[in-house]
């Protein structure tokens, strides 16, 4: 066993969206040396273990790093998207952050990328292919951007237990079906459960093949509210007004929400039904519309075992077959987790400072005061919005 001594100033942990977010905005405004390791082969975090038919459900201007621009700034001209900008798929989301460590941070000389490692603590991480460790001097800061430990289907462990012969497969696994299942069986109310009734959707199934087990439904916001461009600027700045309206003269949380709904800020699926969560998932109208195709929704509560002639609930059993594909999408994108101080000594810990953007409190520092003078740069006003220009001082 190999352990080899190295320098930075700042030691990333984490090569996701939040981590390349940081180091980005590092390399423009310090002079910063900086290691990252991450335990993935390749930079995106999450979007490596993604299914091949997941997009961005933001437009793609709102996402990435401030450097480089992720969106084409073109709007989708079909399909349930249309007229709205484009929203990237995961492998153009995996392919920019690969671009942007091969072709930005590696030849600056600056950042050092050690992929397939297991950070340990105190500095140090190990090879995930070798016996080699690595002790790092960190002159400034450690930067833990593994906070959000994002969920998707193909490393989530479901919550129920499964019967031996039920047939279940993961939603990476969902393309690579050989034969049609007697029922499409999607447990999961969130947007990944969302996205798997619109593949089956758009890829041919009968709606009334289709069984969305829907333990909680969910308001969801009409993503026409949140393009980024001035032919929208009416629709976005209005459905911000309406929200601090709708704040303002609220008497309740439900009222709230009924007020929201009511100037056109959210959605439902399901107008009989009152959602129970809010998890900042946007939608089109068009991608409600055929949504509202699948007439078999199923409200018992969460699933808490599945035989393969039974599905028992929190609120009861339904029968079921041996021929039903169960397609598991109960994973929650940011699971609960433990709450950290963001500055904690020489450890930073990246955390939310706004709803659902997971790459803008990266590169935040403290000290919220303009620097006294700034490079001039070539941006697009979404991005403005995105990553104000603030000083790094809080992280020297």
């Amino acid at each position: 066993m190999a352990t080899h001594s190295l320098e930075a100033d700042y030691l990333i942990i984490g090569s996701g969206a939040v981590g390349m977010a940081f180091a980005d905005v590092l390399l423009a405004e310090t002079d910063a040396s900086i290691i990252i390791a991450d335990r993935h082969h390749k930079p995106g975090g999450h979007w490596n273990d993604a299914y091949s038919f997941v997009t961005l459900h933001q437009p793609s201007a709102y996402y990435g790093v401030n450097s480089r621009e992720l969106s084409k700034g073109r709007k989708d001209e079909v399909g349930l998207n249309q007229g709205l900008h484009e929203l990237a798929s995961g492998a153009e989301v995996s392919a920019y952050f690969d671009q942007i460590m091969k072709h930005q941070f590696l030849p600056s000389g600056r950042v050092q990328y050690f992929p397939m490692c297991e950070y340990e603590g105190d500095g140090k991480f190990s090879s995930r292919m070798s016996d080699d460790t690595y002790e790092v001097k960190i002159n400034k800061k450690t930067v833990d951007a593994t906070y959000f430990k994002t969920s998707v289907p193909s490393t989530h462990t479901p919550s129920y237990t499964v019967a031996d012969g039920v047939k279940m497969h993961p939603l990476n696994d969902l393309p690579n079906m050989e034969e049609k299942p007697s029922a499409y069986v999607v447990v999961g109310g969130g947007k990944t459960a969302i996205d798997a009734c619109l593949w089956l959707l758009e890829t041919g199934a009968d709606p009334d093949d289709i069984r969305w087990i829907m333990p909680r439904d969910g308001w969801l916001i009409d993503r026409e509210n949140t393009q980024p461009t001035e032919e929208f600027f009416t629709r976005t700045i209005g459905a911000q007004a309406n929200q601090m309206e709708a704040i303002a003269g609220a008497t309740s949380i439900e009222n709230l929400f009924d007020r929201l709904e009511a100037s056109g800020v959210l959605l439902r699926i399901d107008q009989s039904v009152r959602p129970q969560m809010y998890h900042g998932a946007t939608i089109s109208r068009d991608e409600i519309s055929e949504l509202r195709r699948i007439k078999n929704i199923i409200r018992l509560g969460r699933v808490k075992h599945i035989e393969t002639d039974q599905i028992i609930f929190e609120q009861g059993a339904l029968p079921s077959d041996a021929d039903a594909l169960y397609i598991d999408c109960s994973a929650r994108a940011v699971p609960v987790t433990e709450q950290f101080p963001v500055f904690d000594g020489d450890l930073i810990t990246c955390k939310p400072c706004e709803p659902f953007n997971r790459c803008f409190p990266a590169p935040l520092s403290p000290m919220w005061k303009p620097p006294a003078t700034t490079k001039k740069r070539k941006t697009t006003s979404a991005r403005l919005c995105r990553y104000p220009i603030l000083t790094l001082t809080g992280l020297s």
